[in-house]
This record gives C-alpha cells, sequence and structure tokens, in this order.
C-alpha cells in the first residue's frame, strides 16, 4: 500500500477493541491487511485480533520500554514508502497506551498520520456514565507511588469538573482509600471489564465501592469518574431538614447520607436511617 502524493509512507493510528473483538471498525480491518506493517504494543496481543479477522500483515514490536528506539526504526521505514498501521493493546493508540513519540517524529519529519478512530476506554465509559453537562478531566492511569497519588487526589478538591482515571485491579483499593480520605464520599461512576463478558457499570461511592471489595476481590481494569464536588448545607439546619437537603441537592444513596451525616454529626447511623427512610 503506497502513498503516491508523498516518498513517505503514511502512519495510521488505528484503534482496535477493549475487549470485544467485534468492536472494530471496516475501515481499520482493511487498512491492517492493506499496510506494508502493523507497529504493535505487544505482538503476540495484536497477533490474536490479527487470526480472528485472518490477516497476515507482517508485525513488528513497539512498546513502551524502548518507545524512542522503536520510534526510529518505524520513521525509518515510513521514510522507505512503507505505510504503517500503529496499534495498541487495546483501544485507541496514544490514549494512555504508547505511540506518541512516533506520532511526534511523524509530525517533525512531514510524514503523513491518518487517525482511524474507534474503541476507546475514556469514551466508552462517558457514554453511559450519563453526564449531562459539565466539563471533564482525563487523567490517565493513576500514579503508582501513594505520596503521588495522594498529591494529585488532593487537587480535585474543590474542582468543578469530572475526573477520570483508568485503574488496575491491584492498586484499585488503595486509589479508593485515598479517594473517600482526602475527597469525602464522593459519587463515583465504575466501569469494570468494559465490552467484555463480566462488564460491570454501575454508580457508587469509594466508601460503598470499599465494602463491595471485601466480599470480591477487584477483577479486569477499571474505569473510575469522580464527581465534582458537591455544594454544602447550611450548617444551621436540623436534621430533618438536613436529610431533606441531601435528597434534593446531593447525588449521594441514602445509606451514604445517614453514614456522612453520622460521621459530621456524632449520631446514631441506626437512628437517622430510620427517621430518613420517613423523610426519603
Amino acid at each position: 500500500m503506497q502513498n503516491d502524493k508523498s516518498p513517505s509512507g503514511v502512519l495510521y493510528i488505528v484503534a482496535t477493541p477493549i475487549g470485544n473483538l467485534e468492536d472494530i471498525t471496516l475501515r481499520a480491518l482493511r487498512i491492517l491487511k492493506e499496510v506494508d506493517y502493523i507497529a504493535a504494543e505487544d505482538t503476540r496481543h495484536t497477533k490474536k485480533l490479527l487470526n480472528h479477522y485472518d490477516i497476515h500483515t507482517r508485525l513488528i514490536a513497539y512498546y513502551r520500554e524502548e518507545e524512542n528506539k522503536r520510534a526510529e526504526k518505524i520513521l525509518s521505514l515510513l521514510k522507505q514508502g512503507n505505510d504503517i498501521a500503529l496499534v495498541s493493546d487495546a483501544g485507541t493508540p496514544c490514549i494512555a497506551d504508547p505511540g506518541a513519540v512516533i506520532v511526534e517524529k511523524a509530525r517533525e519529519n512531514q510524514v503523513k498520520t491518518v487517525p482511524i478512530p474507534g474503541a476507546s476506554a475514556l469514551t466508552t465509559a462517558l457514554s453511559c456514565a450519563g453526564i449531562a453537562e459539565g466539563s471533564i478531566m482525563f487523567y490517565g492511569f493513576v500514579p503508582a507511588k501513594k505520596n503521588q497519588r495522594r498529591e494529585l487526589l488532593q487537587t480535585l478538591t474543590h474542582v468543578d469538573f469530572y475526573s477520570v482515571f483508568y485503574e488496575s485491579p491491584h492498586r484499585l483499593s488503595g486509589f479508593l482509600k485515598d479517594t473517600e480520605e482526602l475527597l469525602g464520599n464522593r459519587q463515583l461512576f465504575i466501569g469494570r471489564e468494559l465490552t467484555k463478558n463480566y462488564e460491570e457499570l454501575k454508580i457508587t461511592t469509594a466508601a460503598t465501592m470499599l465494602e463491595d471489595l471485601t466480599e470480591q476481590k477487584p477483577r479486569g481494569e477499571y474505569v473510575v469518574i469522580i464527581a465534582p464536588a458537591e455544594a454544602t448545607p447550611a450548617k444551621d439546619l436540623n436534621i430533618d431538614e438536613l436529610i431533606i437537603w441531601y435528597r434534593d441537592n446531593s447525588s449521594l444513596s441514602l445509606k451514604d447520607c445517614c453514614k456522612r451525616l453520622s460521621g459530621d454529626l456524632g449520631i446514631s447511623r441506626s437512628k437517622l436511617y430510620k427517621r430518613a427512610l420517613q423523610i426519603w
């Protein structure tokens, strides 16, 4: 597949499925068949997709640990007139995945770059989170080191936008604990194993999610969307008025409302729950 308008080949940025192998566009399949090479984050992983669609294009490895070195090799192949499709293990390259280095080098060397859009864990989660309005900030993967994670979460204390993170199952509990401690029991949207057999989508809070994890170990990759900081009720409201305020002005469930009020006021949670049931 040669580019007639330029001595250089074309670099295609191709989105691939994040789970379900059917989530790939017809255009992406055509490009993967027609290019001279496919640059893959992990050739073993990409080979499964190619075998499924009977695609036999030559593969070259492009992994994060040697991204700069591999980018030079790909750039050299492009300059020789080869067309190359860049893919990550899942979703859209360069979105919390390798790829940005070669894209930048291609641009610097006037190599044509063509996006082939498709699946993305970010847009998949946002599409079913029910966010009708408001700004969104995407942070990618949560920092692995606890102090860096906590520093980042502290910057979200008073923000008025939704914050989107990717998180792995073995670090999820630590992330949720820090989120509850630093940001309070905010509303979270959790997307787990998106497009796969055990897909899970739910609105919850950090405290409730942590309780759930005591019964079932986290599995699969997570997308976590943290709601903005909520307004707080006036300090001179009585208990009934506080319950009504949280019911009408917050996204907390009845259970989480009682938990928060119990902690804030030092009142029995069971008594609060009984009263809230009458009002809610």
